[in-house]
This record gives structure tokens, C-alpha cells and sequence, in this order.
């Protein structure tokens, strides 16, 4: 494609309204109100459309500031990806892209085509100028997708499900468009992992649709953000 989206389309696709949430509970349990700036002003928001429009405004200063807050998730969930996909596998889907800080090493390390979804429109731009996704779509987690059963061969979803952003019901829509034998590789918030998420694998577990290949202890995903509730990330094979 030719134009600032070069290396991928932007495509436009369902209403963000009903994708990413927030709860009360969240805001007690994920000590949202720790965090200043975009950082905080993103676990502030009460609405899918004022969530997108923060980082709208934040996406052109996104990454930097996320590196000086030592960003964890990225680096491993690429890890757990390249442990548990084969390299070549494709295509990949990158679950709440953002500005597509994973795209790039994505292709360095042997995987493609990739294709990604985020709810804001700002944020695709940033990651399409990046030239490592073969489609961007602007879409919320939580809802139906528009893609065919089994349509990618690996999942990875970094960031996304935390306070006041993407929980479990987001889960089962994102196997089903996963192939048997692909992985989902996902960071989940421990507020958002014991408010429902566990559950739910639980659930995917029992009832034959995935595995749960990996699981790692909790971690602090910006160990320079003061007031970071813990992570963990997690492998799930479809079955």
C-alpha cells in the first residue's frame, strides 16, 4: 500500500462501543489512580471512546515513554511466542497493537504475514509507519470479530488485558480464530487474571478447546512505573 500506511491498510471495522471496559472494582483492586500522565489518565477512562481518544493523544510519544518505564511485556511475549510457534508460522495476529512495538521484531525473528487490531485509530498510524503489518484493523477486543474460524496461526496479545481495558470475554472469541494447534500468548494483570480470567481458561480447559501450555509467575511490567500491579503471561494451545 502506498501513502503513510505503507506495510498495511488500516481497515475499519466494528464499533468500539462494548470492547474495552472498565470496572469499579478494577479501579479499587488495580490502584489505577497510582499512575499520573497518559498512564493513568488511560486507567481513568470510563468509556471505550474516551480510552481510544487518550491514546490518540498519547500515540506519538508512546514508545518513549513506555521505554523509560522499562516495558516488560513486549520482550516476553516474544519470548513465549518463539518457544511454543514455530518460526515461519503465519499469519499471526497482534491482539491491541497499539503503535506496533512488537511488529518490527516480529519479522526479525521469523514470523508473517501480521496483521493487527487496536481500538484507536492514533495508535494504528504509529504502528503502520512502522511497515512490519500486512493489516491494521481498527477494532475493540471483547466483541465478535471479523475474521473467519482458525484464521491465524498464533495469537499474541501483549498489555491488553489489564485495568480498565480487555477481560475473559474477550477470551473465547480470540481461540475461535486461532487454528488447532496454534497459541495464544497473552499478559494478563493479576487484578484481571483473579477477577474472572482464570475462570475462564478454566473453562476453555475443560471444555476441550484449548491447553494451557505455559504459565509464568508474576512480574512487574514497568518496573519504573511506581504503583505497577503485578502481571503474568500465559501460553494457551487450541486444540
Amino acid at each position: 500500500m502506498g501513502g503513510p500506511f505503507a506495510g498495511g491498510a488500516i481497515l475499519v471495522g466494528q464499533s468500539i462501543g462494548g470492547g474495552y471496559r472498565f470496572g469499579k472494582d478494577q479501579w479499587e483492586n488495580g490502584m489505577a489512580a497510582k499512575h499520573d500522565g497518559h498512564l493513568g489518565a488511560v486507567y481513568a477512562a470510563s468509556k471505550p471512546e474516551e480510552i481510544a481518544g487518550v491514546y490518540d493523544a498519547w500515540a506519538e510519544s508512546y514508545d518513549a515513554e513506555m521505554a523509560v518505564a522499562g516495558y516488560r511485556h513486549p520482550s516476553i511475549g516474544l519470548a513465549l511466542l518463539a518457544r511454543h510457534l514455530p518460526r515461519g508460522a503465519g499469519p499471526l495476529l497482534d491482539a491491541g497493537v497499539g503503535t506496533g512495538l512488537i511488529g518490527p521484531w516480529l519479522g526479525i525473528i521469523g514470523y508473517g504475514p501480521v496483521e493487527g487490531l487496536d481500538i484507536s485509530a492514533g495508535m494504528l498510524a504509529v504502528a503502520a509507519r512502522k511497515g512490519a503489518y500486512a493489516a491494521l484493523h481498527h477494532l475493540a477486543l471483547g466483541g465478535v470479530l471479523p475474521f473467519a474460524d482458525g484464521a491465524y496461526a498464533g495469537i499474541i496479545s501483549t498489555g491488553v488485558f489489564t485495568t480498565g481495558h480487555v477481560g475473559a470475554e474477550a477470551l473465547a472469541e480470540l481461540v475461535r480464530v486461532c487454528r488447532p494447534g496454534g497459541v495464544l500468548v497473552l499478559t494478563v494483570k493479576d487484578t484481571v487474571w483473579q477477577g474472572g480470567f482464570a475462570a475462564e481458561v478454566a473453562r476453555l480447559v475443560a471444555a476441550g478447546r484449548i491447553a494451557v501450555a505455559e504459565e509464568t509467575a508474576p512480574y512487574v511490567s514497568m518496573p519504573g512505573e511506581v504503583g505497577t500491579v503485578p502481571s503474568r503471561a500465559v501460553v494457551l494451545r487450541v486444540l
